[in-house]
């Protein structure tokens, strides 16, 4: 475009144009006034003053859009500085001392190839060790304290301060990565594998702060219900500003600020780095982010220059060094870091207000401007940063705290693009530390291959002092104490309801599954402790009569009157509501359910998470918040509804689940089951009640998937073994008519698939003569596993038969296996088979078509049931291999018939 085609001011509209103006002529005035100031005092002034007006409208109480960004340079003047409430010199002290030891830890493991990282910790040292003195809160007190989501990278200097604790010992720190004798330290915050001490997995970057959200978000939950008071509490996360490319680290922006989440804190460590090079070489990550959380609502708290820079911005009377900062990229900015005097003389101070401010600066001095005075590496900012975070109030914050990646580490790491592949320091390099952090460790000490640990002792003035600190903010930090308050049981009768059956009424298992729970929710000791999550779906499930009875959870109650108030089932929001119904995101679901299912750890309360979400959006799009659920040890029941490959009649590709059973297997903390009936969901349910929440509770949770196909549930059959069935992962459901003769085969059916198989069991019999035997089979996975406990026992000298081969033991003729999952899911259990083993399944796409012709499209019908078996039997030579082609030839014909006009695929 032109400079003449440009739009000129005036011709410019905007959405003021539809507003009245009461007062043209004042309004031109106000114009008149500021074109008057750019034209004698600069544009600069002319914003300047701007933005002061503005600041001041919105003090005033003047509702007015927010600004999207501010100044590169701190939020809080040096004048506005709060007193620092410590001792700075022996809090150095102590964070030279975890420096180093989170730098030999790594070294050390290093020379046995075990790697490790050095320079998050080093550049985010300060922003860790100014919240463990002065702010986190530790679980002594109300037994819930902070939460504190580490930044996973950053793990060495949290085991170096522990150690320094005395909560760690030596050898210890030399089983950093080795965890294979079971005593070792993992890489990163596991909960699962240190349990006593991480609460919160973060090192798949960016479910962290997405975690930490919803964290929050639960706290609040748990006290609006009155479960617990977490008043105190404060939900800290740390993360990377590389990190914040992912989606999820920024996902709840909006939740965390629409619900006024002031007990939740983002502390981004703007190193400008992500793992290979600059966050935004380009542009200005620090400024993005900013613009990002401010426009989502949060309060925004940046920490970028150390003391430093306060008299050299004092003698900015212009704002060219302002402006110089705002406009240099984040590669420069890594560059100047890592640069001498005369470079930064030469790029950075240019013009002659710059250099004039250069020109009073000697070269020490401008290299410690950009090499170190940053405001993450100084304890007065990041402290005066801190309080200004946790006294606001209405909205989350987030602080920008800028820091050089590698800090002290010495010339070679600092601010070098390699930096996070660096394992270790040579010996030269740790002396060279030695001096920069002014410890105490003698020559000799370093004339080895090994590099020492450093302990001051346990008497040391700085062993006290930490000790102190963290005895007067409740505790050690970080910490997971889980204190045992087993629950109750419920009683018998909302399990025997779906035991008894529904007579001739057809009912969905979904349907069977929602009504258990809801009656389980009426429970007087356990009822309130259910926390039942919909990601926006709760209707197709049959859960909207929870509505008006158990109220849908909103911090801000009901300030309108819903559309159906006149209704029974009307929509209804309460601040004290129980079902938590998150809208359209099944990774804020997954999130909340985690900070739920750890309650019981977390706040010393165990309540019920159940998470219900059309099956084919669990463990394939959230199936990596699944697995950090299992490392958080997290507990509670997660339902795959309208599950299934041919279930779901028009849905189409994207809707048709049939390999989650096989995602779900990949998790060791999953218990996974695939129920035909309504008892059996009864069963399930309650057996997973006693092993999560009774008086030894187990670090797993279930997986169960239902289906949307109504069908008649009938009552659980008798017999002492049927229940251990059910549990352990199949049981014979129906045998074959007594008296027959002909060929025998056992027909193995999950979920909705036993009622095709029991269909193909008449029509073998009546059509083929053929005896079949029919088992439910609840779980694939759990057979599987059992099987596999049973190969570990034989290699240890402990031999034992695994479960499905007992229970197939001596059954007469072949096995075919069938579900409404690809055949994978039922090839688990058959390298334990004896028999000749089959399966049939629903590999490949899902299609939008009537369920009769999606099943016969993936052969998994009754008929096509029928021709397997007698494939698989004329295999073994009982019949004979033309009864198969008729067979087939009838069934299709069959199925011909039933067809609607209109072209049809071939299918497989």
């Amino acid at each position: 475009m032109t400079d003449s085609a440009r739009p000129t001011p005036s011709s410019v509209t905007s959405e003021l144009d539809q507003l009245p103006d009461r007062d043209a002529e004042e309004t031109a005035e106000w114009q008149a006034s500021l074109d008057a100031v750019m034209r004698h005092a600069g544009p600069d002034r002319a914003a300047y003053l701007l933005r002061r007006v503005h600041e001041h409208a919105t003090r005033s109480g003047i509702v007015l859009p927010r600004l999207l960004s501010t100044d590169y340079i701190n939020t809080i003047p040096a004048s506005a500085q709060p007193a620092f409430p410590g001792d700075i010199a022996m809090e150095s002290r102590i964070t030279a001392v975890n420096r180093w030891n989170a730098a030999a830890m790594v070294t050390r493991g290093s020379h046995l190839g075990l790697g490790g990282h050095i320079s998050t910790y080093a550049s985010a040292a300060w922003l860790y060790e100014i919240g463990f003195n002065h702010f986190f809160r530790g679980k002594d007190q109300d037994g819930s304290g902070d939460q504190l989501f580490l930044q996973g990278h950053a793990s060495p200097g949290i085991y170096a301060r522990v150690f320094l604790e005395g909560r760690l010992k030596e050898d210890q720190l030399d089983g950093f990565r080795r965890e294979a004798g079971g005593n070792g330290l993992p890489s990163y915050p596991h909960p699962r594998r240190l349990p006593w001490l991480w609460e919160f997995p973060t090192v798949s970057m960016g479910l962290g702060p997405l975690a930490a959200v919803y964290q929050a978000r639960f706290n609040r939950y748990l006290h609006d219900r009155g479960i617990k008071d977490t008043s105190g509490s404060h939900v800290w996360a740390f993360l990377g500003d590389g990190e914040t490319d992912e989606p999820e680290a920024t996902a709840a922006l909006t939740l965390a600020a629409r619900e006024g989440l002031d007990n939740l804190t983002f502390v981004v460590n703007c190193n400008l780095q992500r793992l290979d090079g600059p966050v935004r070489s380009n542009s200005k990550i620090v400024q993005e982010l900013e613009a990002r959380f401010r426009g989502a609502g949060w309060h925004v708290v940046k920490s970028l220059w150390g003391e430093a820079w306060d008299p050299v911005l004092r003698q900015d009377t212009d704002g060219a060094l302002v402006r110089r900062l705002g406009e240099v990229p984040d590669a420069q900015m890594q560059t100047y870091a890592a640069r001498d005097a005369a470079y930064l003389r030469k790029h950075f101070f240019t013009g002659d207000a710059l250099s004039g401010i250069a020109a009073g600066l000697s070269d020490t001095q401008l290299t410690e401007l950009f090499g170190n005075s940053r405001g993450g590496h100084e304890p007065l900012k990041v402290y005066a940063a801190y309080r200004a975070a946790t006294e606001h109030r209405g909205a989350p914050t987030v602080v920008l705290a800028q820091t050089v990646k590698g800090h002290t580490l010495g010339r070679e790491f600092e601010s070098r693009n390699a930096n996070h592949q660096m394992k270790k320091l040579t010996m030269p390099q740790f002396r060279d530390l030695r001096d920069v952090l002014e410890l105490p460790i003698p020559d000799s000490a370093l004339s080895g291959d090994v590099v020492p640990y450093w302990h001051p002792g346990e008497d040391s003035p700085e062993v006290r002092y930490l000790r102190e600190r963290r005895a007067a903010l409740g505790g050690p930090a970080p910490v997971r104490k889980v204190v045992a308050k087993p629950l109750p049981l419920p009683p018998s009768r909302p399990f025997e309801a779906l035991q008894k059956g529904f007579g001739k009424q057809e009912v969905a298992t979904t349907m069977a599954l929602v009504r258990l729970v809801k009656d389980l929710m009426r429970v007087e000791e356990t009822g309130r402790r259910w926390v039942p999550i919909i990601p926006d779906e709760a209707r197709t499930f049959g859960m909207e009569s929870l509505f008006p009875t158990a109220g849908i959870y909103s911090p801000d109650g009901q300030n309108y009157e819903p559309v159906d108030a006149d209704q029974l089932l009307h929509y209804r929001e309460a601040r004290n509501g129980q079902l938590i119904d998150e809208g359209i995101t099944e990774a804020g679901s997954v999130a909340e359910f985690t900070a739920a299912a750890t309650s019981y750890a977390t706040h010393g309360e165990p309540v019920i998470p159940f998470y219900i979400f059309y099956a084919m959006f669990g463990f394939q799009r959230t199936g990596d918040q699944f697995w950090a659920l299992a490392d958080q040890l997290g507990r509670g029941f997660v339902i795959g509804a309208t599950a299934g490959r041919t279930t779901m009649t028009g849905e189409g590709l994207q809707h048709a689940d049939g390999h989650s059973h096989l995602l779900a297997s990949t998790n060791p903390a999953v218990v996974s089951y695939d129920p035909a009936f309504a008892y059996e969901i009864a069963v399930i349910v309650r057996e997973g009640l006693r092993r999560m929440y009774g008086e030894q509770p187990e670090d797993v949770f279930y997986y169960l998937t239902v289906y949307n196909e109504s069908k008649q549930q009938p009552p659980m059959p008798s017999g002492p073994s049927i229940e251990e069935g059910i549990l352990r992962g199949m049981y014979p459901y129906r045998q074959a008519k007594p008296g027959g003769t002909g060929p025998r085969i056992q027909l193995l059916a999950s979920g909705t698939a036993i009622h095709w198989a029991l269909e193909a069991q008449d029509l073998l019999q009546t059509r083929w003569g053929v005896q079949a035997d029919v088992w439910s089979v609840t779980s694939w996975t759990e057979l599987r596993r059992d099987a596999l406990g049973a190969d570990e026992a034989r290699l240890r000298g402990e031999p034992r038969v695994p479960y499905v081969a007992r229970a197939l033991s001596g059954a007469p003729g072949p096995v075919l296996a069938v579900s409404d999952w690809m055949r994978q899911v039922p090839d688990q259990i058959s390298q334990w088979v004896e028999q000749d083993y089959s399966s049939l399944g629903t590999d490949g796409f899902g299609l939008s078509d009537t369920r009769e012709a999606v099943r016969r499209h993936f052969r998994v019908d009754a008929e096509s049931i029928v021709v397997a078996a007698l494939d698989q039997l004329a295999r073994t030579g009982a019949v004979d291999p033309e009864v198969v082609a008729r067979a087939r030839d009838l069934e299709a014909a069959a199925f011909a018939d039933e067809l609607p006009p209109g072209p049809r695929g071939t299918g497989h």
